[in-house]
């Protein structure tokens, strides 16, 4: 079992940013791929961002969000910039075994994180 930890969500006005944080316990991040889902009330979980051998966003948030990891801290991280309301939501660390790994369908994640919230305002 990988367990994955989130921080780093709150409340925010339209156009301001997060820094989302996810520790996961394990040293073999190098072999595997791990992203960000999101899920608001009432919807889907939907794909945010991947970082493995590649890099992948969702159209959504292509160009305000960045995905990037280190590695030595057993850690993924999700920068948000320019916020919006269609934002909000419980945003979801996912690990998947492999470096190859495609996290853009969420069958395809082995562990999830508990999830943190993201509220952007007006």
């Amino acid at each position: 079992q990988v367990q994955l930890v989130e921080s780093g969500g709150g409340l925010v006005q339209t156009g301001g940013s997060l820094k989302l944080s996810c520790a996961a316990s394990t040293g073999t991040l190098s072999i595997s791929t791990l992203g960000w889902f999101r899920q608001a009330p009432g919807t889907e979980r939907e794909f945010v961002a991947s970082i493995g051998r590649f890099t992948n966003y969702a159209d959504s948030v292509k160009g305000r969000f960045t995905i990037s990891a280190d590695n030595g801290k057993n850690s993924v991280y999700l920068q948000m910039n320019t916020l919006r309301p269609e934002d909000t939501a419980v945003y979801y660390c996912a690990f998947r075994w492999g470096l190859y790994s495609d996290l853009r369908n969420l069958a395809n994640v082995d562990y999830w994180g508990q999830g943190t919230q993201v509220t952007v305002s007006s």
